[in-house]
């Protein structure tokens, strides 16, 4: 399949598309709000994955949970930081 043909697929902005996306997103949030606008979108995607994949821990069988690693392993049960 050439790259004519994925241009035809339906719901498949084009290059066109996107630049003027990209235009109007920048006449209404400003070259300043910019970093701070795609900064919070990347924690927002952080937050649901990591949200995700707490929800499938809890999702899933005590042996199952056992065999996964820890994220919090250098963590005491204070809450702090091991040395």
């Amino acid at each position: 399949m050439n790259s004519y043909h994925l241009a035809l697929l339906p719901g498949m902005p084009g290059q066109g598309e996107v630049l003027i996306i990209l235009f109007v997103i920048l006449l209404l949030f400003g070259g300043k709000k910019l970093p701070e606008l795609s900064r919070a979108l990347g924690r927002s995607l952080s937050e649901f994955k990591r949200g995700r994949e707490d929800s499938s821990k809890e999702s899933l069988p005590d042996t199952a949970k056992e065999s996964l690693p820890d994220n919090n392993a250098g963590e005491s049960e204070e809450g702090g930081k091991n040395a």
